[in-house]
């Protein structure tokens, strides 16, 4: 069985979502780019498709990449920290579950390109993979995106509440938004 096949087969942590199990990821082994963000949402639960709903808009506004380009998995990896719909919490989202990521972040990461480009959106995607910044705010590691590249640029995530980001933050659009969109036209083109 394929390592996707075996995702979308996933039943581990089934008791603990109220709105049942989809597996939600996109990846191949020719993926140079690599976005991991939170969990799917409840319309892209409902969808199928990973950032099928205004957050995935801004992400794509913010990345310059157009529709067929973010779903093309041969060119871009969907991966969140947990595959399926958490449920809903006060406030947002409930957080992906762990048993996700502790059980096939490793095995989809060896299947993608080691020279690739990856987007960590958000402050569960950061927290596992910049651990050493586990203590950081989430806008003191995107302010200081310089110190992850060329391997990481880490993002807050592309929800409504981003629009308040920006606005306390002017840097965002004016320093990282560049260098977020020439980067991954450069992870692209394979450069």
């Amino acid at each position: 069985m394929s390592l996707k096949a075996e995702i979308a087969a996933c039943r581990i942590c089934a008791e603990h979502l109220p709105h049942g199990v989809r597996p939600v990821a996109s990846f191949s082994s020719t993926a140079r780019l690599l976005i991991i963000g939170q969990a799917p949402g409840s319309k892209v639960h409902e969808s199928g498709i990973p950032w099928d709903d205004a957050s995935g808009d801004r992400l794509r506004e913010w990345t310059g990449l157009s529709k067929d380009e973010m779903y093309d998995p041969t060119r871009v990896a969907l991966v969140p920290m947990g595959f399926c719909y958490p449920g809903k919490a006060s406030g947002g989202d409930k957080p992906p579950r762990p048993e996700c990521a502790a059980t096939w972040h490793e095995r989809v990461m060896a299947e993608l390109p080691q020279d690739r480009l990856t987007l960590l959106v958000g402050t569960y995607a950061q927290r596992a993979y910049l651990p050493q910044t586990r203590n950081w705010t989430m806008a003191e590691r995107v302010r200081r995106h310089r110190e992850f590249q060329p391997d990481f640029i880490p993002l807050p995530h592309p929800a409504w509440r981003s629009t308040l980001f920006m606005r306390q933050h002017p840097w965002f659009e004016e320093d990282l938004l560049p260098v977020l969109r020439d980067s991954v036209g450069t992870a692209l083109r394979g450069d």
